[in-house]
């Protein structure tokens, strides 16, 4: 088991984010402890890196531009092998994500801000049950953003049949899913800045 323990402390790590500051923390925090450590700012630069670094762990954001982190977890797990360790961290938590998250094969599920030894800890075979830390309690306009998210899922993105699902008009689901983007580019150039 120590030596089990051992390995898994110098375990390869792949840390996908778009936040240019944060994954070079990371980047250097992992480093310290003895990790080899690659970084990619995109769903489809970490896939190009897995295929020739092949990370044991992958420290995965859930939005960034393009394409989301829950993708990037599904076509991990469908190329490679179970003893990959996927952890999400976001900095955008909800109950809902994390289901999402940890059916498609997320380890673990960390909310920003966290620290280092957190994040290794939620890698660890040392931990009982898999877990959903740090999640905020929702408010109201995310919990009906979240639905509508999960009835577009349904409808595999089919506005119309979402719209017949959710007993609205087309027209209001478009409006909403228009001002929701909206704010999310707003915090995403917020963040620019």
């Amino acid at each position: 088991m120590q030596d089990n323990v051992q390995a898994a402390e110098k375990a390869p790590i792949l840390i996908v984010d778009d936040d240019d500051m944060l994954r070079s923390t990371l980047v250097k925090a992992f480093s310290r402890r003895g990790h080899d450590v690659e970084q990619a700012a995109s769903v489809d630069s970490a896939l190009e890196i897995c295929d020739r670094f092949r990370p044991q762990w992958v420290l995965v954001d859930l939005r960034m531009p393009g394409h989301l982190g829950t993708e990037l977890i599904k076509v991990l797990k469908e190329r490679y092998d179970d003893a990959l360790r996927i952890v999400v961290l976001t900095g955008y938590g909800s109950i809902a994500t994390a289901i999402q998250a940890m059916r498609l094969g997320a380890h673990n599920y960390l909310t920003k801000p966290t620290d280092v030894d957190s994040i290794l800890k939620s890698f660890s075979d040392q931990e009982e049950e898999v877990s959903v830390s740090g999640v905020a309690p929702l408010s109201l306009s995310d919990v009906e953003w979240e639905h509508i998210q999960k009835v577009l899922r349904d409808c595999d993105g089919n506005i119309s049949h979402a719209a017949k699902q959710l007993g609205i008009h087309r027209r209001s689901l478009q409006r909403k899913l228009n001002r929701s983007n909206s704010d999310v580019e707003n915090l995403w150039n917020e963040d620019e800045a």
